[in-house]
């Protein structure tokens, strides 16, 4: 598949898409461009609520991104348990949590010096 140069903000605007069409929750983005050392430029943080919606909201991120943008994960891993899957886009990252995983590593708090985007749902 050719990939063509994708900008951050179609990439995030796509992923989020991917994750309301199957009704994630508590999705944030987090900014790391201002932090130095940072291994990208955005997190993605969103929850499901079974291992089966953590799946269903992985491979809609997939499909939606690779149907229109023409792009795939470079990694992907945590599919099998599917209770924390992170999603490696290069300089976005996605984190697809259950929410006790999400809790518990708490990755808002150790990133808190990141801009914060709150990504309001309807459902």
């Amino acid at each position: 598949m050719a990939k063509k140069n994708t900008s951050p903000d179609e990439l995030i605007a796509t992923v989020i898409s991917g994750i309301e069409d199957v009704k994630g929750k508590e999705i944030t983005i987090l900014d790391l461009r201002e932090i130095e050392n940072t291994v990208c430029d955005y997190f993605i943080i969103c929850e499901g609520t079974s291992n089966t919606q953590v799946n269903a909201i992985v491979n809609s991120i997939q499909k939606k991104v690779s149907k229109e943008l023409k792009d795939n994960p470079w990694h992907v891993e945590g599919v099998d348990n599917a209770e924390w899957v992170l999603m490696d886009y290069v300089n976005v990252v996605v984190h697809v949590f259950q929410k006790h995983i999400r809790s518990y590593y708490d990755i808002e708090s150790l990133w808190g010096d990141a801009k914060t985007t709150v990504i309001e749902t309807s459902y």
